[in-house]
């Protein structure tokens, strides 16, 4: 069973690799180019493209597997693991080796979609009675440009420093659906600038809350706002458009009423899911792969519901993780938990000690056997904030922000971290601020435009 469930797996990774090579056939096909409002909506609708639904995945997993949340079985590493994801998972300097990258083609393609109904709505009038699906159309190809941008930000592009972001290198920002136009990377202000004006023009265009969580909505906007200026370090406004956005969408799971008996027991589109995207599957981060570090596993309490209903075990003993809000796909999207934690850690950092611990309990409580929960307390904003970052990780687990998590608080001496692994006697660490907290852009990429600069590892 074991061995089928791997090669299963390995299917699924090599389709996704297939369908990596999107950028590189386009310009070589005939593209239908959509005419109509209609055709828009469908273009965006394509879950697979823009959300990675049905195991395709499009969000970078590459931050995912450089963490320390999860370890590799000896035997796994040394077999079907691919070389790409073995360099990653022991933070190499040369990653990829001529390889594809889905984790660049993949969201690269998604703006390819954005930009096709970004040039086609400019030519559709809008009008009195068609402003609804017209205003619809332009909101979402900005909102999913914008969440492509950030992803790939996390991965490609230099951690932000607001006395060097001007300079840094980010992401080569694509605005046209001509894939042929030879652009260079902008810097990492340059990045984040973009995705903010993306975000504030796609706002008002858009609804409170989607009619499925696949589209983005008003509160979709306001999640992802919050991300991108808790990752720059403004945390008003962070926590500005955090408590926006719960005050469209602050529904939680209560975790007592959840199926512990089923393998899968949380539902893609559940009642906390803001915004549905899922990660790229890449072998070595999909469940049953995944081993979950012992020491955070340990760290969930038993009377804390996520211990039963997040893991597993697999024959070996190994502890996995199975507790994804997309069943077999890696959940990467936004959910309501989130955008709380966002709101404590913001509230903690303003020296709101009491309302950032009031918003992390009011969470929490719906995470333990009922009548178990002990609320937290503390006598500063220093404590209330090192207890948040300790339960943003334990909630977050293989959510896609732990990377991110450690490339912004290796900015603070305070929240440093060393991480460290050791495979086959030879133990590997990688530093704070190291430059390998940014990925080289692919060969392949390098190639085509020999003028790119590189990330130096």
């Amino acid at each position: 069973m074991k061995t089928i469930l791997h090669l299963l797996l390995a299917a699924l990774f090599f389709a996704a690799c297939k369908k990596s090579s999107f950028l590189d056939k386009r310009p070589d096909q005939s593209l239908v180019v959509p005419q109509t409002l209609t055709d828009m909506q469908a273009l965006l609708d394509n879950d697979r493209v823009m959300n990675g639904a049905g195991g395709f995945g499009v969000v970078p997993a590459l931050g995912e597997m450089g963490t320390t949340d999860y370890f590799l079985e000896e035997q796994d590493l040394n077999g079907f693991i691919p070389p790409m994801e073995r360099n990653a998972y022991t933070w190499q300097k040369t990653i990829y080796n001529g390889e594809t990258v889905p984790d660049w083609n993949l969201p690269y393609a998604a703006v390819f979609y954005a930009n096709n109904a970004l040039e086609g709505i400019e030519k559709i009038e809008r009008t009195n009675a068609n402003a609804q699906a017209w205003d619809n159309v332009k909101g979402s190809a900005l909102f999913y440009r914008a969440y492509m941008f950030y992803q790939l930000a996390q991965v490609f592009a230099a951690v932000y420093d607001s006395s060097t972001a001007a300079t840094d290198k980010g992401i080569p920002l694509r605005l046209k659906a001509d894939i042929n136009e030879t652009i260079s990377r902008s810097t990492v202000q340059q990045t984040y600038d973009r995705i903010i004006e993306d975000l504030n023009e796609a706002l008002p265009l858009l609804p409170s809350l989607p009619l499925y969580a696949t589209r983005p909505s008003k509160a979709a906007v306001y999640a992802l706002l919050s991300k991108v200026y808790l990752n720059v370090y403004d945390y008003a406004k962070a926590n500005e458009n955090a408590t926006n956005c719960l005050q469209l969408q602050d529904e939680l799971m209560d975790y007592n009423e959840v199926d512990t008996t089923v393998t899968f027991p949380f539902q893609p589109l559940n009642s906390e899911t803001i915004f549905f995207e899922a990660a790229i599957p890449h072998l070595s981060v999909t469940p049953f792969v995944a081993g979950i570090d012992t020491a955070l596993y340990n760290s969930y309490t038993a009377d804390d519901l996520r211990k039963k209903l997040f893991f597993t075990q697999k024959e070996s003993g190994v502890i996995t993780f199975m507790g994804s809000y997309g069943l077999y796909d890696l959940f990467n999207g936004i959910a309501t938990d989130e955008i709380m934690l966002i709101q404590a850690e913001c509230l903690a950092r303003m020296n709101k000690t009491t309302e950032a611990l009031n918003v992390l309990n009011n969470l929490l409580v719906t995470r333990f056997r009922t009548g178990t929960y002990v609320p937290y307390e503390a006598s500063n904003a220093e404590e209330a904030l090192d207890i948040t970052l300790t339960e943003r990780r334990k909630e977050l687990i293989m959510r896609g922000t732990r990377w991110t998590d450690l490339r912004r608080l290796n900015e603070d001496p305070l929240t440093t971290t060393i991480l460290q692994r050791t495979v086959q006697g030879t133990t590997y660490t990688l530093p704070p601020n190291d430059p390998r907290y940014v990925y080289p852009i692919p060969d392949d990429v390098i190639g085509y435009n020999p003028g790119m600069f590189q990330n130096p590892r």
